[in-house]
């Protein structure tokens, strides 16, 4: 049985909830999902000091979750920006993807499809804190050449999650500011707390659009079936 952890860096339970309503949904037939909420810190990872304490919560709510159970096969830090991604790394063998890179990597490989040598990608996420930090994880990762630009809206995601309808409009237009740059070809929704907001945009633009968290979960559901030793 491939086993998932997923952390949830903030301490929002309701975000908790979100996630694993999701990871559930996508999860094989004999998959286990673990959620964890990180054990302190911030509801809503808004700013670089609640990121930097996000840090330090996620390697927290591993060492809980493998005190009390063991290993899993894999691990998704399910932040957008992939807070104590690299900390976990180099702490354990299992495998840990980040809703950012896992997103960012699937952007950057469709605009070079779909544009060739000068297709490119945008990010678009809500608080305008995620800019600078999502363009040093981009440049971190080596995927800034292919990005356009990091279009952010006013409203964290904790505040977009909670007004839906407000939140479409928000988005739809920071699409099409994403849009008006030269060569993109594609489009990160990127936010934990966006899990339901992506999809009804992506009828209405005129390239993929990436959910975060869709392919960040089935990334990871996929890599802890791969790591699961076949018996």
């Amino acid at each position: 049985m491939p086993q998932l952890l997923l952390i949830n860096p903030n301490t929002s339970a309701a975000v908790t909830e979100l996630l694993a309503h999701h990871a559930g949904a996508l999860a094989p037939h004999d998959g286990v999902l673990h959620a964890r909420t990180a054990p302190f810190g911030e509801p809503y990872i808004a700013s670089a000091a609640a990121c930097a304490l996000a840090e330090q919560a996620v390697p927290a709510a591993w060492a809980s979750h493998v005190a009390a159970h063991g290993e899993p096969d894999a691990v998704l830090v399910a932040c957008f920006g992939d807070p104590g991604v690299a900390a976990l790394r180099a702490r354990t063998r299992v495998p840990v993807l980040g809703l950012a890179e896992v997103a960012m990597r699937q952007a950057q490989a469709l605009a070079a499809t779909h544009g060739g040598p000068d297709g490119r990608y945008a990010i678009v996420t809500g608080g305008a804190a995620w800019r600078p930090m999502l363009w040093a994880l981009a440049e971190r990762l080596g995927l800034a050449a292919r990005l356009a630009e990091v279009v952010t809206v006013a409203p964290s995601g904790a505040e977009l999650m909670a007004d839906p309808a407000a939140a479409q409009t928000l988005l739809r237009a920071a699409c099409h500011e994403a849009l008006a740059r030269p060569g993109v070809q594609a489009i990160v929704i990127g936010g934990a707390a966006l899990a339901d907001l992506a999809a009804p945009l992506s009828a209405e633009l005129q390239v993929p659009l990436v959910d975060n968290v869709q392919v960040g979960l089935r990334a990871a559901w996929h890599t802890a079936c791969s790591a699961r030793p076949t018996v």
